[in-house]
């Protein structure tokens, strides 16, 4: 007769590494579900554009998708990313994927302050092992595509797969440092008013595609000022990574051309800057409306993850 294989003991795998291991009950657990939400967000994203940069122009199955819907192309490939990204972390730490978010609900929703290092230490580690892997499997078609084009390896052309970079028509800053605040601004307040339950919350567990679909929006509407990195882990986590991959310059310290040289603070502080005026906006014209008004919490929807869950 058969018999169940013993679990670990105290001392063994189980306590380890294994499913009932005491250690995923703590934070450490919601730090891994960052970490791998946002790996997931970054190579569905950077996979995109490394797919329209680098591979679909030199396999000949781009066609009009290419040539005609380029923008679109992306645009659709990282809300659907952001869509994967949330479904897959949401449950356990309510799939921030983005420091923006992280400082928005810290400062507006009661988010705990001692969680914070540590949610965007995973998210950027998530970001740059991402990264790695599209650039894993991406690699031959990059170099092909710079040998091809007589691009050195160090050239903006393909460091923009995985980092944003302003459009050619600033000579300053702000025209990016503005782009970025509004565009963060936009994605905070959508989140907040997803999971807002006093408002109208979708039900049925749609919250991460009306994010999604969110992003899309910001993209087709702000997107070509700056790339809408709109999260700061996106864009520094891949960056980093693209400076041990040999891009120099062109990861540290941004200079892609054009006269602004120094462009890596630029995704990182502006996100920052627009989710918390995203936060305060959504609050003063909306949350504080509808708790003056005592409107009740939707009482049928079931949400999971501290992002949903977060009252104040």
């Amino acid at each position: 007769m058969a018999t169940e294989a013993p679990r670990g003991g105290p001392g063994g795998f189980n306590a380890i590494i294994g499913p009932d291991a005491a250690w995923r009950r703590t934070q450490a657990g919601e730090l891994l579900s960052e970490f791998l939400g946002t790996m997931v967000l970054i190579m569905f994203g950077t996979g995109v554009v490394a797919m329209y940069v680098a591979a679909l122009p030199q396999t000949g199955r781009g066609g009009g998708i290419v040539s005609d819907a380029d923008w679109l192309l992306i645009t659709f490939g990282w809300g659907m990313a952001v869509i994967a990204g949330v479904y897959v972390a949401g449950g356990i730490s309510g799939a921030h994927i983005n420091p923006a978010v992280t400082l928005a609900l810290a400062i507006r929703r009661s988010f705990p302050w001692n969680k914070v290092p540590g949610y965007i230490a995973a998210q950027v580690l998530g970001a740059f092992v991402g990264a790695a892997i599209v650039y894993l499997n991406y690699k031959e078609a990059i170099h092909s595509l710079e040998d091809a084009s007589g691009q050195a390896h160090n050239s903006a052309g393909t460091v923009g797969i995985f980092v944003t970079n302003p459009a050619g028509y600033f000579d300053t800053y702000w025209g990016p440092v503005i782009s970025e605040i509004t565009g963060t601004a936009l994605l905070i307040i959508i989140v907040f008013a997803v999971i807002d339950l006093m408002n109208i919350p979708p039900k049925a567990n749609l919250g991460p595609v009306i994010i999604g679909f969110g992003v899309m929006a910001i993209g087709m509407s702000f997107g070509a000022n700056s790339g809408y990195a709109i999260n700061p882990a996106r864009d520094f986590g891949p960056r980093v990574f693209t400076e041990f991959a040999g891009w120099g310059d062109a990861a540290f310290p941004g200079n892609v051309g054009g006269p602004l040289h120094v462009y890596w603070w630029v995704p990182i502080v502006a996100p920052i800057i627009g989710g918390v005026i995203g936060a305060v906006v959504y609050d003063f014209f909306i949350g504080h409306v509808l708790k003056a008004r005592h409107k009740p919490a939707d009482e049928d929807l079931v949400q999971r993850g501290e992002v949903a869950e977060e009252e104040y």
